[in-house]
């Protein structure tokens, strides 16, 4: 308490106008004082208006007063500097190169705590206190610091912009709607600045409404997020659920196999020592009636048994030995064999399927607010429109056989170092050029077209020798020379290919690269279904591998292509389907 009543009593002697203890303080007629080279400085800035004023409290004096040092003051202030105590404000204070500063404080200034637009100009705390102690300036517009007050002033008439001309759009004086905006639009600028916060009022309301807007709609997509969420738990919980009864169902067949295995060579061993026992009491009873039938040799030979599992037949019942028939040693190989084989199917089935489900989990399902945002303008379906498009493709070679097309090489586009043979079916990269006529639709690169074109439904067959090779579609228009980027086959938007080489698979297209992990084959078949945007590849042997699907969307009719790499001697035919 006692240093803020010694800092408030400092105060009383510390010129208004540099904020510092008075130095040579003297007294003005309204009764204010200042240090005397402030108050000359401030008045000395006056002389041109012919007029001097207190620049507290704003009183006028017609004629310059006569400055006086006031002796008792001065004593007062050498008494307070004894103390120690300096009235300095704190460097916070001061005005920085980037503040307002006050336009009365001498010396260093201090920052501005509000501008006035009626004096236009600022001030600090201190010399701020007229404009709330005085009568003289409850007019006056204060305003947060401003550096921009002299904006307010014509340039031409250096009078107060009050005025707005509405023709020009531009702040103007009241001498400026007399002269050059004569005959304008003119208005206040309060009235336009009413008319325009009315504007701006509405632009408010239209972007608190789409605030509100946009918030719902994040709103529906954390619930969109949610769903998704709970959709992909029980998605899990229920794969886990058919997988375990996948797994059991696969227990209990085994068990089951296990049980009819071992219950059958139970009746088989019963049978055949049964039928053991009264072969050696025939043998027996022979032996005594017919010594030369001693020498009688018997071969067991059995049949097949457990043929085509697990529909099996029943075993023969047991004959007299007049009639018997030994089957070969081979019960139970059968068996095996059966299991072997529903093995390798459900691995087709299930390399396949998970394929699918695969694919399935990874394809982007959008929202419905999706479809309108981001994927605006996108060629989008419903999830089960797309669904009955992958349900159309074929399951089995057979299936796909029905929409084989016979297709052959166009000698017109195919490169210099490819010779074409078997009825322009088969391509072999060669060390030599070949004697093809020049023609603008020949490839630069090692590469050729099919002669036919490939829409709605088609499937075809390559098989090739060697390695470095690329089964590939693509469009008419695909460039036939230039970069790679431009013309080969995967590194374009124009064309799809399954690239082979040194026993790896990799599909390309647009010039992106998709590892393909399944072991190669020598022949593979393609299947096209134009109209939905699907392009399968599968390794076709005894069964067939789906290797890559593409589902996308074609813009123009297809055609089969082939690549060769730089291995020559490397072949690949377009196969006779039957």
């Amino acid at each position: 308490m006692e240093l803020q009543r010694n800092r408030l009593d400092q105060e009383k002697f510390c010129c208004s106008i540099c904020l510092d203890l008075l130095k040579d303080p003297v007294t003005i007629p309204c009764g204010h004082s200042y240090c005397m080279k402030c108050i000359q400085n401030f008045w000395d800035g006056e002389d041109e208006k012919r007029i001097h004023s207190c620049p507290q409290c704003r009183q006028t004096f017609t004629l310059r007063p006569v400055l006086v040092k006031n002796t008792m003051l001065a004593d007062l202030v050498e008494e307070l500097k004894k103390t120690g105590l300096q009235a300095a404000p704190d460097d916070h204070c001061y005005a920085g190169p980037e503040d307002v500063a006050c336009d009365f404080c001498t010396g260093r200034k201090l920052k501005a705590l509000k501008s006035c637009l009626v004096c236009l100009a600022s001030y600090c705390e201190k010399h701020l206190q007229p404009h709330y102690e005085s009568a003289t300036f409850v007019k006056h517009k204060l305003v947060e610091p401003s550096k921009k007050l002299q904006e307010n002033i014509c340039s031409h008439h250096d009078e107060v912009m009050k005025m707005f001309c509405r023709t020009d759009q531009q702040c103007i004086c009241y001498l400026c709607s007399v002269d050059e905006h004569k005959g304008h639009d003119t208005v206040s600028a309060a009235a336009e600045r009413t008319e325009r916060q009315r504007e701006l009022e509405v632009s408010r309301l239209n972007i608190q409404q789409r605030i509100q807007d946009r918030e719902k709609d994040v709103k529906e997509l954390q619930q969109e997020v949610e769903a998704i969420n709970g959709s992909a738990d029980k998605a899990v919980e229920d794969s886990e659920k058919i997988f375990t009864e996948l797994i059991r169902l696969m227990e209990k067949r085994r068990s089951d196999v296990k049980q009819q295995v071992r219950s059958q060579q139970e009746t088989e061993v019963s049978r055949v020592k049964d039928l053991q026992e009264k072969l050696k009491q025939e043998i027996t009873e022979l032996k005594r009636k017919d010594a030369d039938l001693k020498k009688l040799s018997h071969t067991e030979d059995h049949n097949q048994f457990l043929h085509n599992y697990p529909s099996l037949s029943p075993l023969s019942q047991s004959t007299d030995s007049s009639s018997i028939n030994i089957r070969p040693l081979r019960y139970f190989e059968d068996v095996t064999a059966a299991v072997s084989e529903l093995r390798d199917k459900l691995q087709d089935v299930l390399r396949e399927e998970l394929t699918n489900i695969s694919r399935t989990v990874n394809q982007q399902c959008i929202c419905y607010l999706c479809s309108l945002d981001e994927h605006k303008g996108h060629d989008t379906v419903s999830a089960a429109a797309e669904r009955s498009k992958r349900k159309r493709e074929p399951k089995t070679r057979a299936g796909f056989l029905k929409y084989s097309r016979e297709l052959t090489l166009d000698p017109n586009t195919a490169n210099t170092y490819l010779l074409l043979s078997e009825g322009n079916r088969k391509a072999t990269l060669m060390l030599e050029r070949q004697s093809y006529s020049s023609h603008p639709d020949r490839f630069a690169d090692w590469q050729v077209l099919s002669t036919e074109s490939l829409t709605g439904r088609c499937y075809w067959e390559v098989e090739w020798t060697g390695t470095g090779l690329c089964v590939a579609v693509a469009y008419k228009n695909i460039s036939r020379a230039g970069s790679p980027d431009e013309c080969e086959f995967g590194l374009n938007d124009k064309s799809w290919a399954l690239r082979c080489i040194k026993n790896a698979y990799t599909f390309w297209h647009n010039n992106v690269a998709t590892l393909v992990s399944i072991p190669r084959s020598s022949r593979v078949g393609v299947y096209l279904d134009h109209s939905a945007g699907i392009l399968s590849f599968y390794s076709v042997s005894e069964t067939m591998t789906l290797l890559h699907r593409v589902q996308t969307t074609f813009t123009q009719p297809l055609y089969a292509g082939l690549w060769f790499s730089w291995y020559f001697g490397v072949t690949a035919e377009l196969c006779k389907l039957k």
